[in-house]
């Protein structure tokens, strides 16, 4: 099976206090590529890396559109795409509107900066963009996409954070718009999954929750990722449903408030994860 897999992980940011930074999303990628190598046959060179400097938008999109060119000519089977970084909301696109809040869901690359009272759009990786992206993907293509960040701002509870976790999550500097005209058309990650086949989405949480970065035997990762590797190297040949009942109940006895998201048609969540 030719296949391609991209796993992003970003903890600094070039233009965010430290108190913004996260601690366990560059070990997230590459434990997730590890597993990848090592439990589920992908050859090195077929897993790209990128954390911390090497995520600017540009390289991110740069990389997702030569997977997904390589896709459409036929040259991949199977794709994988993970993403560890915080998530955020920028005002939605003029031009397009399409979300009832008038807020697109973004997530921070390394070179995330604010232009005026918001995130600048070109400092941050747009929901529509998946979209616009992943669209293109052949249906036949196994593509698996994996959120280990804040996804959406929509109605967020307070974090209360334990001692030593952290937010994956940055608020827009300015509070959200008015509400989008009625009868706009969604263009989102969400969406594409929802109107199937085609990408299949494990989030860390829901709409109301915010991922978790936490410390693990005194290393960072991601609670999520954490927890969903633990689940697919055990039982590699799992359904995605029975592991994402896994990863909720893992999350849940470690008490953790998040709950993971899986996304996908009836098919895809009951076949083996990367099938």
């Amino acid at each position: 099976m030719a296949r391609a897999a991209l796993c992003i992980g970003i903890n600094r940011f070039a233009a965010l206090p430290e108190d913004n930074w996260l601690a366990g999303c560059v070990n997230d990628a590459h434990d997730i590529a590890a597993a990848l190598t090592g439990v589920f046959g992908f050859a090195p060179g077929e897993v790209t890396v990128l954390t911390d400097a090497a995520a600017t938008k540009a390289a991110i999109l740069g990389a997702i559109g030569d997977i997904v060119e390589r896709a459409v000519d036929g040259r991949l089977e199977q794709i994988v795409l993970t993403f560890s970084s915080h998530g955020t909301q920028i005002p939605d696109d003029a031009s397009d509107p399409d979300e009832p809040d008038r807020m697109d869901e973004a997530l921070a690359a390394y070179d995330i900066t604010t232009a005026g009272d918001q995130w600048e759009r070109g400092s941050v990786v747009v929901d529509d963009e998946l979209h616009v992206l992943l669209s293109r993907v052949p249906a036949q293509v196994i593509t698996d996409v994996v959120l280990d960040t804040c996804h959406s701002g929509t109605g967020l509870r307070a974090f209360d954070a334990p001692r030593g976790r952290r937010a994956r999550f940055l608020a827009p500097p300015a509070p959200a718009g008015a509400a989008a005209a009625p009868g706009a058309a969604a263009h989102s990650l969400r969406e594409l999954v929802a109107s199937g086949p085609g990408p299949v989405l494990f989030a860390a949480c829901r709409a109301d929750q915010t991922a978790s970065d936490a410390p693990f035997g005194g290393r960072y990762s991601g609670a999520f990722t954490h927890f969903l590797l633990e689940a697919l190297t055990s039982q590699p040949t799992a359904s995605r449903s029975a592991t994402h009942q896994a990863v909720t109940a893992a999350l849940r006895a470690a008490k953790f408030d998040q709950r993971a998201q899986l996304e996908g048609t009836a098919a895809q969540r009951e076949a083996v994860w990367g099938r």
